[in-house]
């Protein structure tokens, strides 16, 4: 992954403001899912390395307006760009890294322009889907599966369409797998936010919810809880919860198996996802797949 770095930090140098370069080395560059799913299908090139740097700096731009709308003072464990230079400052920087995206995206074929634009499109409409659902307790399992296909699955459908296309091979199979894959991996990161520690998520557990995200687990458990126990846990809905209030949440997760729904649910996209591209027996998408369901919660 070192080379599509140094391709990004060649882009941003031709901007020549150092600022920029400052801001991006407090960012952390993450694991490139996308990244590897594009050279997974389409191999390793020039032309691949550059369409992966092009990817990587959208999904940073994303993230980093994602941390200002959610107001997140930490990512992956560090201090936000919002948090560590402020919201001004950070927001201007995700507008330069789509931008600079963009420009280095105009000099690809334009199918792939064409596929990747639209996906930058309907991931902007996912934040906003997002912040809308945000307002309230959201009780409706179709609209949160809409708003992740659009917030996180559909940059990782597009780089696997991506790498098909540069590979001529069949984009709507290989959609098919990124589609699934990125509402199983959004659904284990919601589950993950329950279930594991402040040392391994790099922010509090149960923040989600705080923030106003009425993620699968909720939905569920919403669903199967009584009267009394639905209002409870609308009153809680983007509370700064007490240890008390998180001990009576993680009981209910536990006594009414809403993990385990959740994780059953993330398992099924990760199955459909390589039932898309079986007759390729890709053994690197099949490995991501599985390592993402087949895990301890």
């Amino acid at each position: 992954m070192q080379e599509i770095d140094n391709i990004i930090q060649t882009y941003l140098k031709e901007l020549s403001y150092e600022p920029i370069l400052t801001m991006l080395a407090k960012t952390s560059s993450g694991k490139k899912l996308r990244s590897k799913l594009l050279l997974s299908i389409a191999g390793e090139s020039k032309e691949a390395y550059n369409l992966c740097a092009i990817i990587e700096l959208i999904h940073l731009a994303s993230l980093l307006h994602d941390d200002i709308i959610d107001e997140s003072d930490l990512r992956r464990g560090a201090k936000s760009i919002n948090a560590e230079f402020g919201a001004k400052n950070a927001l201007m920087l995700g507008d330069i890294l789509y931008s600079k995206a963009f420009y280095e995206l105009s000099k690809q074929e334009k199918n792939i322009a064409q596929n990747l634009s639209n996906a930058v499109c309907k991931l902007a409409i996912g934040e906003l889907m997002d912040v809308d659902l945000s307002k309230k307790f959201n009780e409706n399992k179709d609209a949160y599966l809409t708003m992740i296909y659009h917030k996180t699955a559909v940059l990782i459908e597009a780089s696997a369409k991506c790498g098909a296309m540069l590979a001529k091979l069949d984009e709507e199979a290989f959609g098919a797998y990124g589609k699934n894959l990125g509402l199983a991996f959004q659904i284990v990161d919601d589950v993950l936010d329950i279930t594991s520690d402040e040392a391994t998520l790099g922010k509090p557990s149960l923040s989600d919810f705080k923030e106003g995200k009425t993620t699968l687990a909720y939905i569920y458990l919403y669903e199967i809880s009584n009267e009394n126990d639905k209002e409870k846990l609308k009153n809680l809905f983007k509370k700064d919860l007490n240890e008390e209030e998180k001990a009576w949440l993680k009981q209910q997760f536990t006594e009414k198996n809403v993990i385990e729904k959740s994780i059953i649910e993330a398992k099924r996209y990760g199955n459909l996802s390589l039932e898309a591209i079986k007759k390729y027996k890709n053994e690197k998408l099949e490995t991501i797949v599985k390592a993402l369901i087949d895990r301890n919660f």
